[in-house]
């Protein structure tokens, strides 16, 4: 998995490529604890994301609660139909912004 993280202003974008799974949540949550201090929005590019656990979704699931808890937004940018369909499993979909384009 790779990620990559952008600030402006206090809008975060992180950027997920490849799979995140329970070995590799911990490192997406790592990027969105180190933009903590400083994003207020954030927007999840998972585009390029080819899988995601229930790790995954738990760390995205915190994302959202710790955006909400600062007055921000969450949003994820165009999940692959992988990931989309692995959100509507769950109910996610419905409770989660989602942007695709």
């Amino acid at each position: 998995m790779n990620i990559q993280s952008k600030l402006e202003g206090t809008k975060a974008t992180i950027t997920v490529t490849g799979k995140l799974l329970v070995a590799t949540a911990d490192e997406l949550d790592k990027a969105v604890s180190d933009l903590a201090d400083k994003a207020v929005d954030f927007d999840l590019d998972l585009s390029k994301l080819e899988y995601t656990s229930s790790a995954g979704l738990r760390v995205i699931v915190g994302t959202q609660k710790l955006a909400a808890k600062r007055g921000g937004t969450m949003r994820l940018i165009d999940p692959t139909d992988d990931v989309m369909e692995v959100l509507e499993m769950t109910g996610l979909s419905n409770m989660l912004t989602i942007v695709r384009s």
